[in-house]
C-alpha cells in the first residue's frame, strides 16, 4: 500500500467513476483501476461495487476511503510544517469564503495580504457557506471566512468584524426619505431575499423576525446583485451588507439606501480553521490582516452620504 493508491480510492470515492477519478488525478483509467485492484487483493476485501454506469463504494471501502482521507490530509499537514520551518511566510494557503461577501471583501484585503506577506500563494475558492465548511473539514481548504455563529468544536473561530446592514429601497419609496431607520419601521414590510443556501438569507430572515416584517413571495434572488437590480426596478426592498455597497462597486439608478439608528442589524464575520491544522499560528496572522480593515469601509452612513456623482467617478 502506498499515498498514491490510497489518493486513488478518495477520488474514486468522490467522483464515483473510474474515468472521471482517473483524469484528477492525471492518470488514464486503466491504470488507476488496476491499482484500485491490487489495492483490493493486498487488503483482501471489495472495496468498489462496480456496476454499469456508476460506481459504488462498498461499506468497508467507504470507511476505508475516510480514513484514507485523513492520512492524505496529514501529510500536507507535515508538508506544511516542513515548509513554514524554513520559511514561516512561504508557502500556499487555500481559502475558502462564501460569494456575498467574496467580491466585496477580497479586493481590500487581497493588496494589504501581498504587502504582508509577499511569498504566499493564497488560492481562492468562493463557495456557500456548508460548502466551504465540508471542504475544510475534509482538508480540502485550510481555512474560511464565514459568518457566525458557527456550532463546531472541531474548528477555531477568530472574530474579524462586524459588518452592518442597510436597506435599499427605490428611491420613490416612502421609507428613502428617511434619514434614519428603527427595526420596528420594517414590520409592515415583505422583503427580496436570496434563495436558500446562502447564509445572508438566513440573517435578513432573522432580522425579519425581529422586526416582524415577512419575505416577498414569488422571486428568490441568486446574488446580491440581482437583489440590487430588483429594488433599482421597483420589484421590492432588501438588506443590503455594507461591504456591498462601498466602492469600487458601482451605484444602481434608482436605488436609495437607508441606515439603521443605534446598533443597525449585522453580521459576525469570522475565520475558521481546524484546530489540529499545523497552520494555527500562521492563519492567526493571517487573521490579523483582515481586522486591519480602514474604519469607513465598515461605516454604514459613509455608504449613505456618498452621493451618486461621486460613486460614479470612484469605479
Amino acid at each position: 500500500m502506498n499515498l498514491r493508491d490510497l489518493h486513488y480510492l478518495v477520488s474514486l470515492a468522490e467522483h464515483r467513476h473510474f474515468g472521471r477519478a482517473a483524469e484528477a488525478c492525471f492518470v488514464s483509467q486503466p491504470t488507476l483501476s488496476t491499482q484500485i485492484k491490487k489495492l483490493e487483493d493486498e487488503l483482501g476485501v471489495a472495496l468498489v461495487e462496480r456496476t454499469p454506469r456508476k460506481v459504488l463504494l462498498t461499506d468497508v471501502g467507504r470507511d476505508i476511503a475516510n480514513r484514507a482521507r485523513e492520512v492524505l490530509n496529514e501529510i500536507e499537514q507535515i508538508k506544511g510544517v516542513a515548509r513554514r520551518t524554513v520559511d514561516p511566510e512561504s508557502g500556499t494557503v487555500r481559502l475558502g469564503i462564501f460569494p456575498t461577501l467574496g467580491p466585496y471583501l477580497l479586493p481590500h484585503v487581497v493588496p494589504m495580504m501581498r504587502d504582508r506577506f509577499p511569498r504566499l500563494e493564497l488560492l481562492l475558492v468562493e463557495e456557500k457557506t456548508e460548502t466551504v465548511l465540508h471542504r475544510l473539514r475534509e482538508g480540502k481548504l485550510d481555512a474560511c471566512i464565514v459568518a457566525l455563529p458557527l456550532h463546531d468544536d472541531s474548528l477555531h473561530s477568530e472574530f474579524l468584524f462586524e459588518e452592518p446592514f442597510l436597506l435599499a429601497v427605490p428611491q420613490s419609496h416612502p421609507l428613502a426619505k428617511r434619514q434614519q431607520l428603527k427595526l420596528n419601521d420594517l414590520s409592515d414590510q415583505n422583503l427580496l431575499l436570496l434563495e436558500d443556501g446562502h447564509c445572508l438569507r438566513d440573517q435578513a430572515l432573522e432580522v425579519c423576525h425581529m422586526a416582524g416584517a415577512g419575505e416577498k413571495t414569488g422571486f428568490r434572488a441568486t446574488s446580491l446583485e440581482t437583489l440590487r437590480q430588483m429594488v433599482a426596478a421597483n420589484v421590492g426592498i432588501t438588506l443590503l451588507p455594507t461591504l456591498a455597497v462601498k466602492p469600487p462597486i458601482a451605484q444602481v439608478p434608482n436605488l436609495q439606501l437607508v441606515e439603521f439608528s443605534g446598533h443597525a442589524p449585522s453580521r459576525k464575520i469570522a475565520m475558521v480553521w481546524r484546530k489540529s491544522s499545523a497552520m494555527s499560528s500562521f492563519l492567526k496572522l493571517l487573521a490579523d490582516v483582515f481586522k486591519k480593515l480602514p474604519h469607513d469601509l465598515l461605516d454604514p452612513h459613509s455608504a449613505v452620504n456618498i452621493t451618486p456623482a461621486k460613486r460614479r467617478r470612484t469605479v
